[in-house]
């Protein structure tokens, strides 16, 4: 059974930076990624990263700003948040895909094991 476990959530001001951190069980997870969903929102993919590490995806509000990694040996994905708004306050959640993956286009429904998420609020 996989676990995800997340940390680095808080309580922030606008503009700060804030790491997220996602440590999982062992096994092989052929993508990692964060997903976010604020109060009366849906669910969205922020940012998803290959087990090659290549062809990250971001999303659009966080681009340029934001940076996944993740380290196969350790099993753990790390989002780091820069220049933080107030519309990024929401609940992050690590999540994986634990079959082998050929898409090019991710889908929340291509995960398939979540962690629990942590709060991140951002104060204007």
């Amino acid at each position: 059974q996989v676990q995800l476990v997340e940390s680095g959530g808080g309580l922030v001001q606008a503009g700060d930076s804030l790491r997220l951190s996602c440590v999982a069980s062992g096994r092989t997870f052929y993508v990692m990624g964060w997903f976010r969903q604020a109060p009366g929102k849906e669910r969205e993919l922020v940012a998803a990263i290959r087990w090659t590490g290549r062809n990250s995806y971001y999303a659009d509000s966080v681009k340029g700003r934001s940076t996944i990694s993740r380290d196969n040996v350790k099993n753990t994905v790390d989002l780091q948040m820069n220049t933080l708004k107030p519309e990024d306050t929401a609940v992050y959640y690590c999540a994986v895909v634990t079959r082998p993956y050929s898409g090019s286009n991710y889908h929340i429904n291509d995960f398939d094991s979540w962690g629990q998420g942590t709060q991140v609020t951002v104060s204007s």
